[in-house]
């Protein structure tokens, strides 16, 4: 049996043609991305949301991922009511150039925008947001990053048209969430549901993901041992897999 590959193939929607890269023989270079797993407890059974990526995308289409996307140059300066834990971000700090705190805020604009949902708490919004934050602070909610914990981090292989190296955070939704109105689907997300973790695996899914899951839950087991955070990322011998 091959080894599995967290990182991916053909079926996650690889573009063979030109290997991936328009025939420049030159890889794309990774934007940062941020994804967030948010998990609740329902009798004792955790669910993840999840929803299908449009089938017009022409990266991952028709794949069911978490709510996420890229780093915006304006997530940095969002203010937020609490930040990382001292611990989170001295781990997401590692081997990056950008502000560690862009990523967890990142993953909750980004989940807003796709899914409708607040992640944060009730305060008065800051009197000049940046632009891409208004529609959020309008609703009299801030960020609190506090109850975030840093997964791991896993970068798109090299043969894909788009790359991205994408930091993932999972938070339990009843402490995340600024109320309990349910997840609506846009233009990047349908079928947006909480799924059991044998529901999710049974979806279609981007190799990534589905080792995300593992990751979550190991985290969620009873009397768990902490786990550093993944790092996936390619050599030019393949993957790697090490811890952060």
């Amino acid at each position: 049996m091959a080894e599995f590959d967290p990182l991916g193939g053909p079926e996650d929607g690889a573009d063979k043609r030109s290997g991936g890269n328009g025939g420049s023989g030159k890889a794309p270079r990774p934007r940062d991305a941020a994804t967030l797993v948010l998990y609740r407890i329902d009798d004792d059974l955790p669910r993840l949301l999840m929803g299908r990526r449009s089938g017009g995308h022409d990266f991952m289409p028709d794949k069911y991922v978490f709510p996420g996307g890229r780093v915006d140059t304006e997530d940095a300066a969002a203010p937020a009511l609490a930040e990382l834990a001292p611990e989170e971000n001295a781990a997401l700090s590692l081997k990056c150039r950008r502000r560690a705190r862009a990523f967890p805020l990142t993953a909750i604009r980004e989940t807003f925008e796709e899914t409708g949902l607040i992640v944060g708490r009730e305060a008065e919004g800051p009197r000049n947001p940046p632009a891409s934050w208004k529609a959020y602070f309008d609703l009299d909610v801030a960020p609190d990053l506090s109850t975030f914990t840093f997964v791991g981090r896993a970068v798109t292989p090299p043969a894909r048209h788009k790359r991205f190296d994408a930091r993932f955070f999972m938070a339990d939704a009843a402490e995340t969430l600024a109320d309990d109105r349910p997840p609506v689907e846009g233009a990047e997300l349908v079928d947006l549901r909480w799924f059991t973790f044998r529901e999710a695996l049974e979806l279609d899914l981007p190799n990534v993901t589905r080792f995300v899951i593992g990751e979550i839950g190991e985290r969620l087991k009873p009397k768990a041992d902490p786990r550093r955070p993944f790092y996936l990322y390619w050599t030019p011998t393949g993957h790697r897999r090490d811890t952060l």
